[in-house]
């Protein structure tokens, strides 16, 4: 078994946590706090530069070998998440549909709060079927921003409070 390592990206969003070995990415998470500049481990390199370049609008696509851990639905789920095409947004129904089961709307809903893999796997790219912003592990300032550095979403009223 290959150990496990991690390593650190500063974003526009916040401090990223990566984790992975040589058998892939294996979790990847917005962290709520900063973090000192560490070394990359190598296994690790492909990864943050490929993270870079998306937040600098570089890449729209990610060529990186992933490790993930789930059950066998929240495996075809997130495969599902990654055939969402950069700058655009389908809702939690539509994926369900895709899935095969429309009734599976909370379990497609519950697979994507578990992705251990945001921005690369892009479950920011899922939104309610009326269109507004619903569900993101690292908060919706963030699925905010990610949608709109995609030029996916324009809801400006959305952290506004009308009067």
């Amino acid at each position: 078994m290959n150990p496990m390592h991690r390593a650190f990206l500063k974003t526009p969003l916040g401090h990223l946590e990566v984790t992975g070995s040589e058998n892939g990415i294996r979790t990847l998470y917005f962290l709520n706090f900063k973090v000192k500049p560490q070394p990359i481990p190598s296994c690790l390199k492909s990864c943050i530069v490929q993270l870079e370049e998306y937040f600098h609008g570089a890449r729209h696509d990610f060529d990186l070998k992933l490790d993930l851990s789930g059950s066998p639905f929240q495996l075809k789920a997130w495969q599902q998440l990654l055939k969402i095409p950069y700058g655009t947004t389908v809702s939690y129904l539509e994926l369900a549909r895709r899935m095969g089961d429309e009734k599976a709307l909370r379990a497609v809903g519950g697979a994507n709060g578990h992705n251990p893999v945001s921005v690369i796997v892009p479950c920011h790219r899922v939104i309610g079927a009326n269109g507004k912003l619903v569900g993101y592990r690292g908060g919706l300032k963030r699925k905010k921003w990610l949608l709109e550095h995609e030029h996916a979403f324009a809801q400006r009223d959305l952290f506004y409070v009308k009067v």
